[in-house]
């Protein structure tokens, strides 16, 4: 769609620096309909909205929240069409309890890591250290844990 520009505009690499992403990334975020095609110069050049740079960092902030494009794109939507709904709150939610889990998966995985320390492991599948918390050292060798 090539329009004509009337007003405050800004070209394609004003709008990247401000809003901190690299041209790609703007048209990507373009071509996923995540923001407006923009209209055109009298020169041809792309000319984006001065708000285009402040829903580039709302869309930059939600991913950093852990929301994907598809959901930031799906929110989107959702408040373009002008009435308020529960869905940010809901998703908000359900991506609280994938963090929680994720915190939980690193918190074992932390623990294990520590306890490989702790032990002085040396190796995978072959560690010389009494009383190995890796389970897999043994399957390494073919001997079940139970053969210890």
């Amino acid at each position: 769609m090539t329009r004509d520009v009337g007003g405050p505009y800004l070209r394609s690499g004003q709008v990247a620096e401000q809003a901190g992403v690299n041209l790609q990334t703007l048209r990507y975020y373009e071509r996923r309909g995540l923001i407006a095609e923009p209209a055109r110069s009298p020169g041809g050049h792309r000319a984006y909205p001065p708000e285009t740079v402040t829903l580039l960092t709302v869309i930059k902030a939600a991913q950093r929240l852990g929301f994907t494009l598809n959901e930031v794109a799906e929110l989107l939507d959702t408040g373009r069409r002008g009435h308020p709904t529960p869905d940010l709150r809901a998703r908000a939610q359900a991506k609280i309890a994938e963090v929680d889990a994720r915190i939980a998966d690193l918190t074992t995985i932390r623990r294990a890591l520590a306890a490989v320390v702790a032990a002085g492991c040396d190796s995978l599948t072959d560690c010389t250290c009494p009383d190995c918390p890796l389970p897999f050292a043994d399957l390494a060798t073919g001997r079940s844990p139970q053969e210890n």
